[in-house]
């Protein structure tokens, strides 16, 4: 499969991740960057990879940014990464044997969160659907992220991508308030009878951070991770706090 997969990743200003992400990437025979005009020096480390073909896009949605690196790619196979995904040796083992079978469109891969390059028990990550057909394929905008639309059968892989996002923390906030905003958005302009349960809890304001705080120590084992698991627990919950301000503040708005 590996010579029939091109991964997609996009960038902006991603210096501290994409190093490590690209490095786990040499098996790919062309790498296909969308990058949103970073300002540190993302670009300088992407020119150290010679396989790396670098397309440089306003940013506007997700998925139109997603789409847009569709667009770029040869091979029937598609691997869709953030610039803080690194790829474990148990997957790439995975993936490398991975018969071609004709029924299968697109695969979900499990995730691990790291804090600091650790590993965590248990996370909030659901598995993502990152390796599938291009053809077969479309990005959809969904509140603050988007959602893959696949035209056919998907299976799942067993081995993990490691989610390690090492970017200051003031840049995750300003990145976690203009999530918030969008997804403040989402949750107010979509019928209540439409939400998923987790989406009701967060439009309820009060209830999601603390749900948040005891899932992740209790339910997810992270208590047990020590300093790493209080720290994703935290963030999570100051990222359910920022969304319950917007949410209220949309409401103050409309008053």
């Amino acid at each position: 499969m590996l010579h029939n997969i091109t991964p997609v990743i996009l960038t902006y200003n991603e210096m501290p991740n994409i190093d490590r992400t690209l490095a786990r990437l040499s098996w790919a025979q062309r790498i296909v960057v969308v990058d949103s005009f970073s300002t540190d020096e993302t670009l300088q480390y992407l020119k150290q990879y010679p396989q790396v073909e670098v397309f440089q896009r306003s940013f506007d949605t997700h998925a139109n940014q997603w789409n847009y690196g569709l667009q770029q790619v040869h091979t029937e196979w598609v691997l869709s990464l953030d610039a803080d995904y690194v790829l474990s040796d148990e997957l790439l083992v995975e993936i490398a044997t991975l018969a071609d079978d004709p029924a299968i469109d697109s695969y979900f891969i499990p995730f691990k969160y790291c804090v600091f390059g650790k590993p965590l028990r248990g996370t909030l990550l659901p598995p993502r659907e990152a390796l599938f057909r291009k053809t077969k394929a479309l990005y959809m905008d969904d509140g603050h992220t988007q959602i893959l639309k696949v035209n056919g059968h998907s299976a799942q892989l067993k081995s993990a991508i490691h989610h390690d996002d090492r970017k200051p923390l003031g840049r995750w906030l300003w990145a976690q308030d203009r999530y918030a905003i969008l997804e403040a958005k989402k949750l107010l302009n979509t019928p209540v009878a439409d939400l998923t349960l987790g989406d009701r809890l967060r439009r309820s304001v009060f209830i999601a951070p603390l749900i948040i705080l005891v899932y992740c120590l209790i339910v997810r084992q992270g208590v047990r991770d020590g300093a790493a698991g209080w720290y994703y627990a935290f963030q999570r919950v100051l990222a359910e706090i920022l969304l319950s301000i917007r949410l209220l503040e949309a409401r103050c708005q409309q008053e």
